[in-house]
């Protein structure tokens, strides 16, 4: 089934955080249904550093094309601003299309942006981002990619304006909206109010953000569809990683913590060895040799 066939189902989609093409395997082998490319994980996981714009859009492309040789998931990309004027965004949407990408998802921060729950944002004209929204439509080979418009107006202008920047996006041919950070039940109430009824919207879930943190089926009572983690998958790993490095450092040893972790064949078992080593085998007289 398409993304946007199943956007247009009534039970709402969550969609993981994903970085690499390992955690996109596990989300998958999880069992969800779709996949978030987090700009914000990519950004942590890739060069080690905050969400402040400070990746480039070939490094996110590549990341795309990785999960996609691993996983059959729809996967939606966080393209940030597009990465410059409306000709960029039309440029970021052709490859990120081309690499794999189901839905693409842009943002009216300036360049370079930051976290939609960091303070210090700045925004484009709304006149821009109109413009913005429109070459990604018209970008795009297929109208199956779906355009994700996202406002961050709700700390910068205020409410009001969010919702009437949502409403512009729309207009300019958006298929998801995203009013990033509202801040009470009541502010994400009204944005389903408004908006619910023309196209799926989407919902951000921030450990530790702006907007409080409901379940997806609370989600979907209030009428969003999609519901995404960004950032939750590298936060717990972080976590784990920590107390990890922090026994092995007291122990001099990983023995206090071989419950907590996979064996080595436990490992290959989740990253499929035995079926590239059977691959493997089909082409390779020696790989074939060798599992005998």
């Amino acid at each position: 089934m398409s993304l946007k066939l199943r956007l247009a189902q009534s039970q709402a989609l969550l969609a993981p955080g994903a970085y690499d093409a390992l955690s996109a395997l596990l989300i998958e082998q999880a069992g969800f249904e779709a996949i978030y490319i987090s700009g914000a994980s990519v950004s942590y996981t890739l060069i080690g550093r905050p969400d402040i714009g400070l990746t480039s859009p070939s490094q996110v492309q590549d990341v795309i094309f990785r999960m996609r040789d691993r996983v059959s998931l729809p996967l939606i990309v966080d393209a940030d601003t597009g990465f410059g004027n409306a000709l960029n965004v039309a440029h970021t949407v052709r490859n990120f299309e081309r690499a794999g990408a189901n839905a693409i998802q842009l943002e009216d921060q300036t360049t370079p942006k930051r976290c939609g729950h960091l303070a210090g944002k700045d925004l484009v004209s709304k006149a821009e981002m109109v413009g913005k929204v429109r070459a990604a439509v018209d970008a795009r080979a297929s109208s199956e990619t779906l355009i994700v418009a996202r406002t961050d107006a709700v700390a910068v202008e205020g409410f009001d304006r969010a919702l009437d920047r949502a409403v512009a996006y729309l207009e300019a041919g958006a298929d998801v909206l995203f009013v990033e950070a509202p801040q009470t039940d009541d502010q994400m109430r009204q944005i389903t109010q408004a908006l619910a009824h023309h196209v799926p919207l989407l919902a951000n879930m921030v450990e530790g953000g702006l907007t409080p943190l409901r379940t997806v089926s609370d989600l979907e009572a209030l009428g969003f569809k999609l519901v995404i983690t960004p950032g939750a998958l590298v936060r717990a790993l972080v976590y784990q990683a920590q107390h990890f490095l922090a026994a092995l450092k007291q122990d001099g040893a990983t023995t206090a913590y071989r419950d907590k972790m996979l064996n080595l064949s436990s490992l290959n078992a989740v990253i499929g060895l035995n079926e590239q080593m059977e691959l493997g085998a089909r082409y390779d007289p020696a790989i074939k040799k060798a599992a005998e």
